[in-house]
Formats: C-alpha cells, structure tokens, sequence
C-alpha cells in the first residue's frame, strides 16, 4: 500500500484545524506560495522548516486541551500625534479611523475603528494610548493577518519607537474542564494555595428562577490585589457565554478561562520573555509558578512542605508538556453586538408598534424610520462597516 506523503498529511491537517495557506505561512515566517508549492510536493523543504511547519499547524489543533491568547493590549506612545500609531505601529488608514472628541484615563479624544482604540493628549508626558480590549484584539489580529504580520512583528515596532507596555493579558483557555474554580476557591479559603499574593476574592453570580439559584452558577476567582502590577483571574468562560449570548455551557469551544493580568514592568518584561523564546506556554506558565502553588494539606508537615494538588499539576504539565504558542482567533469588526442588542431589547416592541399601526391602520413606524436621521458618527461606521480589511490596513 503507497504511503500518503508527508506534505498531503500536511495539508489534510490544514485544513482540518481550519487554517489558511496564508495563516500558516504568516507564523513560520515563509510566503503562501511557498507553503502551496510545498503542499503540492514541487519544492522539498529543509527538514528544519518541515520540523517548523509541523509544529507550528499542530498548534491549532482544534482538540489541544489548552491555548494562550492576548485577551488586553495598553500601550503608551512618547508622541502627541496619532497618526505615526496608527499608520506606522497599526498600518492601518488614518483616514478610516473614527474621531470622537473624547476618551477615556483623562485623554482628550480618540480615533476608533471597532474596538481599536487609540486616545489622544496633547499632555507630551501622557503622548499617545493604544488600548485593545478583548474584541480588540481579536478585530487587530484580522488586520495583522492581512498585512502578513505576526504579534511578533508589532512588538517589534512598539520596541522600536519605544512604546511604554500600560497592561498585558495573557488569557489561557481550558477547554476540556481541567481548572476547577469553586475547587481552587475553596483550597483559597483553606490556606491550600502557596503564594507571594496576601489575598483573593471570590464571586458566584447566576439567575434567579421561581426565587431558586439557577443549577449552572458561574464563578470567578481573583488572586492577588486588582491595584497590583500583577495578578490572576480564574473563571468560568463557558458560563459568561452562555449569559451574554445563550449558548448552552455543552456547546461552548471554552469551559475555563485562566488569565495573568500583568501592568508596568511586567508587562513589559512578559513581552521580552515572550519575544525571546517565542513559546507563550513558558512565558505564561513561569509566571504562574512564580506567584502561586496549589497544594494538599498535611498536618504532619510544614506548609512549605505540602505536596502540590495532582489536579493543579496536571494543569501545568499540560502547559509545559509542550511548546504552546500564541493563539490568534482573527476577527473581523461587525456590528453582531448592536443587532444583538436590538434582537433582545427593541425587536419585541418594535414588532409590537408594528401590529398597533396595522391594527389602527396608521403609519407611525413608517414615519418614524422616515424622519430618523442619520448622524456623523452614524455615516462613519457605515462606511467602516462596508470597508474591505484590504482597504483598511496600510502596506
């Protein structure tokens, strides 16, 4: 029996994980057309680059019990004029960014396109803010895929104007339920939990239902100070799901989340880790040891000497068993929250006004969209909205 060829193993394996010829050329740094030819067995790669190739689509191996991705990106910028960020740090159009004339951490204004915020002051000492939340971040690795660059890349470019790191998120996914949150709560409240950190914080929210808690709670648990430049949060990522968008918590990709929430100097020392080894799982997993062991207690030895919990090792051997690199989840800015937001809030009486005018046979709701005007802001993020991901990024 003929043996499939490596390189068809390769491409099955693309695009089984849902990878792109582009997406895979962009993180081990050769163009898609060489990963095409490759597929097609015309060029033979060094068995270093084969090695690569290999490694780096295993990383988005849709089954991989843990994956680490930028959930919070704030950086500061020496500079009073916005245009350099966002047209030589961002690569994106100027032209396209949204002005708004205010913002937030005492700025003056900002320039947004989705959730792609950079603030302006004209204060030297304060310069320039980028700040990518969540949606953020993901909406920026869109434009980072496009343009051919990797997170690497824009560090890089934050290093060489000397951008200040604000805050770093580091987010690891745990998609298979290894995190317990109420268990590590609980070894919290039983001085289980070996750390440099003096406290921790715990929360519990879920539905009231016929005046009884709902059966799926879901919990969050803080370790260290929220106003320290370091500390972690643990939760229930299936949970949040389900609240903000209804999905069922068997149907969620993400049971927990463990997130390292990093300011300052530590921000920016993760960062140098992370550019150094180019391996998120060492960077992310060195810092949890530092800070914090989850241990089994035992009356007969010194709490220095509790043996760590086989349930939290697991964890970290997972993290380390192998290179974990950053994840990118590439998303395009829509406006699915806003119609989300009408879907629940205005749709029902929106529908019931409508049956009101065909019952009195009048035209209030007609006459109402008639005379709505459009504003500024509202013609901007039209033409946000219609823009191709080409049109926006700047080569």
């Amino acid at each position: 029996m003929n043996q499939v060829p490596w390189y068809q193993r390769l491409k099955e394996r693309r695009v089984e994980y849902g990878v792109s010829q582009n997406k895979l050329a962009v993180h081990v740094g050769i163009s898609r057309q060489y990963i095409s030819e490759i597929e097609t067995g015309k060029v033979t790669p060094t068995p270093t680059l084969k090695n690569a190739l290999l490694n780096v689509l295993e990383q988005f191996n849709p089954d991989a019990p843990l994956e680490i991705l930028f959930d919070y990106v704030r950086i500061r910028f020496l500079t009073t004029n916005p245009k350099p960020v966002i047209e030589e740090i961002l690569k994106l159009k100027m032209e396209y960014m949204m002005h708004e004339d205010y913002a937030f951490y005492s700025y003056m204004e900002q320039y947004v396109f989705g959730d792609i915020v950079v603030m302006v002051s004209p204060d030297e000492d304060k310069g320039c803010l980028l700040e990518l939340k969540g949606k953020g971040c993901r909406q920026f690795e869109n434009f980072l895929l496009a343009q051919q660059r990797t997170w690497f890349d824009f560090f890089m470019d934050v290093f060489r104007v000397g951008g200040v790191f604000k805050r770093i998120d580091l987010a690891i996914n745990d998609k298979i339920s290894i995190l317990d949150i109420p268990f590590l709560t609980n070894k919290c409240r039983n001085e289980e939990c070996i750390s440099v950190f003096r406290s921790f914080k715990s929360y519990r929210s879920g539905e009231l239902i016929h005046g009884e808690e709902k059966r799926d709670m879901g919990n969050t648990l803080y370790i260290g100070s929220l106003k320290s430049d370091v500390y972690f949060c643990a939760y229930e990522k299936d949970y949040e799901q389900y609240v903000k968008h209804g999905t069922s918590l068997e149907d969620t990709d993400v049971k927990n989340r463990f997130e390292i929430r990093l300011k300052n100097d530590r921000a920016y020392h993760a960062i140098v880790d992370l550019m150094t080894y180019e391996d998120a799982g060492r960077t992310a997993f060195s810092i949890i040891n530092r800070y914090i062991r989850f241990v089994d207690k035992d009356e007969k030895k010194r709490r220095s000497h509790w043996k760590i919990n086989k349930e939290w090792k697991r964890f970290l051997d997972l993290g380390v068993s192998r290179k974990i690199t950053l994840t990118t989840k590439p998303e395009p800015y829509t406006f699915d929250k806003t119609l989300r937001w009408l879907a629940r809030q205005v749709a029902p009486t929106w529908k019931l006004a409508t049956k009101l005018d065909e019952i009195n046979q009048t035209t209030v709701i007609k006459d109402m969209l008639d005379q709505a005007k459009l504003t500024k802001r509202h013609h901007q993020l039209l033409m946000q909205q219609a823009l191709a991901t080409e049109e926006v990024i700047k080569r």
